[in-house]
């Protein structure tokens, strides 16, 4: 049956309000006949339209309930693009009115990645409550940290009372454990009033193996011509690959334009498989910039290989993001904290010459061989800016993959992770903080997955596994015992304490993480958009420099010293003699007091003569007249 005169929508798929009836559109190329079931049961038949696209009237606006009934006796299933789902991937699907949102950030002209640091969130810990509103109430703290952006992990709805959100299967409908439509749309309007960006994290590499009905549309949504590692590839470039393309770039534009989104976070790239002409993560890319006109967007992406095309223009043959995650440098640092290097740490030492590498280049493997993957990795990134590697000492997966779900400041000494921090923040590239990071929260973050007893069972089987690469986890007799990842106990636990961050031993991990912050943000001599206005050298095996050539001498030095007390006499090093007419004096030490530091002593004695306090980092800005010389 022919549909009816199609209205002007917004989005290909999924339902839209038009006065007191909605437009429903679903992609289901190898059904005959498709019609939406409203609460009440009466059958609303969708007409054929291009594509392989069905469409038709439902009666009713914003808070109508529907599924969609295939071949009259398939189902009814909730709407794979369905906006809502307040019972669960499994229950109806909800009609909503983003229109019936009033927006308060008209001026709201986006965060450039220059100046972006990023705070990787969890809404459903993030505070006690787990919602959208709990979160909102925090976000004038995030702003007077320093954050000016938050990565929001997924929250496409998922199955379960509690998750990560990497399982989704509704990528319409932001999940109903957190709130409503309304209330993220709330959140991002509350963050743009902060001066705060949102960015969210996206999963177009594969969906949940719970609740995903996509398949029961259209055979085509996935492929085994790939091998993914969490499931069936999603198809975007075999026979039926067109509307797939469509589903997933509407999605983009969706989240951009209805929550007024300031960019994505695409999830593990290296498995979204495309040989087409032109890349799925181009059209993404194209997609959200074009529904964000007059605002910056961000898209940053994960990427294990560390593919730098990724972040070239398309005109170069890249695809046109923004950033990416640097898992080289989280891996040097953490090697360097704990001296442990089992797993896929096992190529990287938490050398000097590491972590300057990092510093100045960015990814340490450039095409080089990788032994832990028995090939090489990476790929030539000297042409990239230093904003375009993010870099982290915690996110979700590292932080739990220490099987215990224990945060940095557990696993290594407070001075060394003070001089680390220090020096992550400040050196050229795009920060992120994990939650909880800046105060330095005595919650874990553990893997927790609430699923069906026997999906449960092999979701903790596979999780059990892949930690076995750790020989201090998976060698028996580690006593090891892992957290359980469907009890609610673990998720519980998880769940950070706002009130923590004032008390004793956390305020001054805070009040550090502010202050460098403020540097970054306003001694203009520390941004970098040249890699060659900073240099740097390594001092000993476990120390080094950073130095950074301002404008007219007004250079900075960041000293970083994760070994014992060190005494450079000589110091045969050129880069630590300040310019010209010029004396080193120090800015900033994370042997403060204040932040839990023992004392500050100054790195450079009247006499010329260097000590670098044992695990600690000190930052030098060169100001004044040298004493005249003796000639």
């Amino acid at each position: 049956m022919p549909a009816a005169a199609a209205p002007r929508r917004r989005l290909p798929v999924g339902a839209e309000i038009f006065g007191e009836r909605s437009h429903v559109r679903a992609w289901a190329p190898d059904r005959a006949r498709v019609a939406a079931v409203l609460g009440d049961g009466s059958e609303h038949e969708l007409g054929r339209a291009q594509g392989g696209h069905f469409a038709g009237w439902i009666p009713g606006g914003a808070g109508t309930r529907y599924r969609l009934l295939l071949d009259g006796g398939d189902g009814p299933f909730p709407d794979p693009a369905s906006r809502f789902q307040p019972e669960g991937p499994h229950g109806p699907s909800q009609v909503v009115d983003p229109a019936a949102f009033a927006w308060s950030d008209a001026g709201w002209a986006g965060v450039k990645l220059e100046r972006a640091v990023l705070y990787e969130m969890h809404v459903g810990t993030f505070t006690p409550e787990g919602t959208w509103a709990a979160a909102a109430g925090r976000l004038a703290d995030l702003a007077e940290l320093g954050v000016t952006v938050i990565e929001v992990m997924p929250v496409a709805e998922f199955p379960g009372a509690f998750g990560w959100g990497y399982d989704g299967v509704g990528l319409f409908a932001p999940t109903r454990l957190y709130g409503t439509p309304d209330d993220m749309r709330r959140f991002v309007d509350a963050a743009h009033a902060s001066g705060l960006a949102v960015i969210l994290d996206v999963v177009y590499n594969h969906l949940g193996p719970d609740g995903n009905y996509l398949p029961r549309f259209a055979r085509d949504w996935f492929t085994d011509r790939y091998a993914c590692e969490w499931g069936a590839a999603v198809n975007y470039d075999g026979p039926g690959s067109d509307g797939v393309r469509e589903f997933v770039v509407a999605n983009a534009r969706y989240w951009i334009e209805e929550f007024h989104l300031d960019g994505l976070r695409l999830d593990a790239t290296q498995q979204i498989f495309d040989a087409s002409e032109r890349h799925i993560l181009v059209e993404i890319g194209d997609a959200v910039r074009a529904a964000a006109p007059g605002r910056a967007t961000l898209l940053i992406t994960e990427n294990e290989p560390q593919q730098a095309r990724m972040m070239r223009p398309p005109e170069r043959g890249g695809y046109g993001l923004d950033a990416m995650w640097n898992d080289d440098f989280h891996h040097s640092a953490m090697v360097a904290l704990t001296g442990r290097n089992e797993a896929y740490f096992s190529d990287h030492r938490g050398t000097a010459q590491e972590l300057l590498s990092c510093a100045k280049w960015g990814f340490l493997f450039q095409g080089q061989r990788y032994s832990w993957q028995k090939q090489r990795r990476g790929a030539p990134a000297l042409d990239l800016p230093p904003s375009a590697l993010v870099n982290f000492v915690q996110n979700h997966d590292q932080i739990a993959n220490s099987a215990l779900g224990l945060r940095g400041p557990s696993l290594a000494d407070a001075a060394s992770w003070r001089a680390m921090t220090a020096w992550f923040l400040l050196m050229p590239g795009t920060p992120m903080l994990f939650q909880g990071q800046e105060y330095s929260a005595s919650q874990p973050f553990l893997y927790f997955a609430d699923h069906q007893p026997g999906l449960a069972k092999r979701v903790e089987k596979g999780r059990r596994d892949f930690l076995r690469q750790f020989l201090s986890i998976g060698t028996p007799g580690a006593g090891v015992k892992l957290a359980r990842p469907h009890e609610r106990a673990t998720f519980e636990r998880c769940r950070l304490d706002p009130a923590e961050r004032t008390k004793e031993g956390h305020v001054q991990v805070w009040t550090m993480h502010r202050d460098l912050l403020r540097l970054r943000r306003e001694d203009a001599a520390l941004r970098v958009t040249d890699r060659r206005a900073v240099d740097g050298a390594v001092l000993d095996e476990e120390a080094l420099l950073l130095r950074w050539f301002g404008e007219a001498g007004n250079d900075r030095l960041l000293v970083l010293n994760l070994g014992r007390d060190l005494r450079l006499e000589p110091a045969p090093e050129p880069l630590l003699a300040p310019p010209e007419g010029r004396r080193w004096a120090l800015a900033w030490s994370s042997d403060d007091p204040r932040y839990g530091g023992g004392g500050i002593v100054p790195p450079e004695a009247p006499d010329g003569r260097w000590r670098l306090g044992a695990r600690s980092a000190v930052l030098m800005r060169a100001e004044g007249t040298s004493p005249a010389r003796r000639s």
